[in-house]
């Protein structure tokens, strides 16, 4: 084969790669959102909610929706908690609306009720869990760091 025909079938292998990435960018990138009353006004349903281990949760906003904070509802059975103590790089924030919560935070621990808000520093090793004998009922607040 000359060398010609080889670059040509280099060249042509590049085009068809580089047009199935962008086709592939294009499936994987959210589409542009347009807000409206109608979908910033979030009500609770339990239907749309998410069945977890421990209770269930429900995203009010998340992620895809929102430009970087994301609120969800979270709903744990007396004795539980959603995972185990654990650290990431975002704050976050947990406002307590039924039921009794212990909070773990950097090797200390402490008992909350309702109207509580908890905070969690950057990379500071945090939990939460259901010290009570009702259900445990709270928000986490959490900024998306994309």
């Amino acid at each position: 084969m000359k060398p010609a025909s080889i670059i040509k079938i280099a060249i042509v292998t590049l085009i068809v790669q580089s047009a199935k990435a962008q086709e592939t960018k294009k499936e994987t990138t959210p589409t542009e959102i347009k807000y409206s009353l109608e979908n910033c006004v979030n009500h609770f349903d339990l239907n749309k909610a998410t069945k977890t281990k421990v209770g269930y949760q429900y995203w009010f906003a998340d992620k895809n929706f929102t430009q970087e904070n994301t609120l969800k509802m979270s709903i744990v059975e007396p004795g539980k908690s959603t995972h185990a103590p654990h650290h990431h790089p975002e704050e976050e924030f947990f406002y307590i609306l039924e039921g009794s919560a212990s909070f773990f935070l950097d090797g200390k621990t402490v008992i909350v009720g309702p109207n509580t808000s908890l905070y969690c520093p950057p990379n500071a090793e945090h939990g939460i869990s259901n010290a009570g004998k009702t259900d445990l009922k709270y928000l986490v607040i959490k900024k998306d760091l994309r």
